[in-house]
């Protein structure tokens, strides 16, 4: 069945990277070509046309639009954060030019016009279609000019009372240079005639918003007129920012927000104590250097050249805005509307029988479970039994990402308690947690848990959960493995696969894993794991080599596999001498690409696509042909180089054949199958979407929401 497809907007052109061990000679030379190789960061950066474009998608209840539009502004800002302010360090140091051939200089411009096609999207999506349709649906996000007298009245008394008391205005002269900005905070940049208190004259003001304030503000319904009726903090700083300044006349006021660096640089080498070096650099992740600049689009040109000059950016960084410059807080309006009309509709997680005793359950046969569509709840319920259990002895887990109030962490502090051997690898750079994971350390630690902090120089990234158990006279280990984190929010949202066994060789291969984190092990040849650093790349490779092979012999060859991104150079090539042997690759990549498809001669038969929809696509599943005997792997890895080689990562088989056929089945065969929340990648950079050309829609999402759960 065919697809029909709409064009995305295009990315910049394709670059290049390296050679793998294996490759020789001018075939090896044509693969280390520039022209074979995306971007890494401009491909990421494309991912949120994709997600914006499920915001612009009529078929989609209004209010999950507006959750898309939410998620592309906040992806951008995190993309700045964290890729933009990498590649700004990088062009400060004068390193070279990436894989693809592109000097960090060259990205950032790239980064800079493409970025500003994105913005320009964001804000004629939400001016344009979501705010008009989402008044017309009775939610009505109010402009400033549309306010009402007694609308107006309430605004004034309420910023009268509950944000003047806490705002501290700032006039800009030699006493008071311009202050520090804090990182996405909501400023206000004032400029003012006449003359103070004090005689002195007016310039320049700068008004902070405090986190404490609602960046949404609801109004009453007996002074609106309707039950879902919100004005943006912003427009009401502007319109009565007048009172901050009695006696002088307001010429201007703009909103402004600037993103900054939020990479962490621990040099772990170098650190007595990696934990007390996190917290001092938490204190400052606000205040790093500056990567991008938004403010009101009417903001005349002195004042953002000024702005510009002090946060040290160059003109390109500037995004001029026609709207709120947090547009992301209106995510608020989503959570306080209860409209389901305007959602999705809601769903049951199918949950597991037989959860009163998880221990008998798998000692029996091994349990998969496929998130959000099957319940978080065995997992949780293991590990609640584990701490209760008499006759279990250790209990051993990484934690990556937890979420706030996580029962797993009690379960663990009872464990303790309770006079289990408690051990938890809890990785303290998750970007983004970790203070909280700072504190989730100090409160195991205090429990009596032992908390190690993984390896230094190498981001604990595994899911791995690991109990002994003293049944008779032998010791039984029992194993969780999951391709997510051990996160109960997010195994509601996000899609990912977990396993739950008590096979010997996976116990015993979970076991010399923690070893090594915790008991400066070596490392040992494990029996069926595959572990980053050392054998995940490595077995990647071998069984793409394999499935060369066996194409060159003629046999049937096929390489099928899931994940968030792909950019290792070593596993593109092979990709690249697979497909050029006849290997049928299809990839079902989520977010950056760097492997370009449908080259002649070297990667015509690479089919790669990613999947937007109402669950996020999480898990990472590798299938390779095999010969009929199929290898198939679920995996915390990405095949991005940082996790093959710079993570400690697992990738674990579905021994169960129903099982693996299950895995195959859902999350790669019927992905493949989807003509209607499926992107194709082509030769040129670009995403068509595909759609179903007299054929049934099919939505991998949707069909498994049907057959799970229902």
């Amino acid at each position: 069945m065919k697809a029909a497809a709409e064009t995305a907007p295009r990315p910049t052109a394709p670059q290049s990277a390296a050679v793998s061990a294996h490759e020789t000679g001018i075939e090896g030379d044509r693969l280390r070509d520039t022209a074979l190789y995306f971007n890494r960061e401009l491909s990421q950066l494309d991912f949120n046309f994709r997600v914006l474009a499920q915001a612009q998608d009529p078929n989609i209840p209004l209010l999950e639009r507006l959750r898309y539009l939410c998620i592309s502004c906040t992806n951008l800002d995190e993309f700045f954060e964290i890729r933009a302010g990498t590649l700004r360090h990088a062009q400060d140091l004068g390193l070279a030019a990436g894989s693809d051939g592109l000097a960090p200089a060259a990205v950032l411009a790239r980064i800079h016009d493409r970025a500003a096609d994105l913005v320009a999207a964001q804000y004629e999506c939400w001016n344009q279609v979501l705010r008009p349709a989402l008044s017309d649906a009775g939610v009505r996000v109010l402009h400033r000019d549309a306010w009402s007298d007694k609308q107006t009245e309430w605004l004034r008394t309420y910023f009268r009372e509950e944000i003047m008391p806490v705002l501290s205005p700032l006039g800009l002269d030699p006493a008071h240079p311009f202050p520090k900005i804090l990182n996405k905070s909501l400023n206000i940049v004032v400029v003012l005639k006449g003359r103070d208190a004090f005689g002195r004259a007016g310039h320049l003001a700068i008004v902070r918003a405090p986190r404490s304030l609602p960046r949404i503000i609801q109004l009453p319904e007996d002074v609106s007129g309707g039950p879902h009726d919100f004005v943006f903090l912003s427009a009401v700083l502007s319109a009565f920012v007048d009172e901050l300044f009695p006696g002088m006349k307001i010429e201007g006021a703009y909103q402004f927000r600037v993103t900054r660096n939020s990479e962490l640089m621990v040099d772990e080498e170098e650190v007595d104590n990696i934990a007390l070096a996190l917290r001092d650099e938490l204190a400052g992740r606000g205040y790093l250097r500056a990567v991008r600049l938004e403010i009101a689009e009417q903001c005349p040109k002195p004042i953002v050249r000024t702005l510009l000059e002090n946060f040290d950016l160059p003109e390109n960084a500037v995004y001029r805005i026609n709207g709120p410059v947090n547009l992301n807080r209106v995510i608020q309006v989503y959570d306080l509307v209860q409209r389901p009309d305007l959602k999705f509709p809601p769903f049951q997680p199918r949950v597991l029988a037989g959860l009163e005793d998880m221990f008998e359950m798998v000692s029996e046969r091994d349990v998969l479970l496929h998130h959000p569509f099957e319940s978080f709840a065995p997992v949780l319920e293991l590990i609640k039994q584990a701490a209760e259990d008499p006759n279990v002895l250790a209990i051993k887990q990484t934690l990556y990402r937890t979420g706030k109030d996580s029962p797993i962490v009690d379960h663990l502090v009872q464990a303790a308690r309770n006079g289990k051997d408690v051990t938890v690898v809890v990785e303290l750079r998750a970007r983004f947690d970790e203070e909280a994971n700072l504190g989730l350390a100090d409160r195991l630690q205090d429990a009596g848990v032992q908390v190690v902090y993984g390896v230094v120089g190498y981001k604990t990234h595994a899911k791995m959960l690991l109990i002994v158990r003293r049944e008779g006279r032998k010791l039984r280990r029992y194993v969780h493995m999951g391709t997510g984190n051990y996160h109960s929010g997010t195994a509601r949202v996000y899609t990912d696969f977990g396993l739950i066994t008590s096979d010997a060789d996976i116990g015993s291969d979970v076991h010399q894993i923690f070893q090594q984190i915790s008991g400066l092990a070596p490392a040992v040849k494990l029996k069926r794991l595959l572990q980053s650093p050392f054998t995940l790349h490595a077995g990647v490779l071998k069984r793409i080599d394999r499935e060369t092979r066996h194409a060159k012999a003629g046999k049937p060859a096929r390489i099928v596999a899931k994940m968030n991104a792909l950019n290792e150079p070593q596993v593109i090539r092979a990709l690249y001498q697979a497909s050029q042997a006849g290997v049928q690759i299809d990839l079902i990549v989520r977010g950056a690409c760097t492997l370009r498809p449908g080259v002649p001669g070297v990667s015509d038969n690479i089919r790669v696509r990613s999947i937007v929809g109402r669950f996020l696509e999480h898990h990472r599943v590798y299938w390779f042909a095999n010969e009929g005997v199929p290898d198939l792997f679920c995996s915390s890895a990405d095949w991005l180089e940082r996790n093959l080689l710079r993570r400690v990562e697992t990738a674990f088989p579905l021994l169960d054949p129903d099982l693996a056929k299950r895995v195959f089945d859902e999350a790669l065969a019927n992905y493949l199958a989807d003509n209607f929340s499926a992107w194709e990648l082509r030769a040129d950079g670009s995403y068509d979407r595909l759609r179903p050309e007299g054929a049934t829609p099919h939505s991998a999402q949707a069909a498994l929401l049907v057959n799970i759960c229902s």
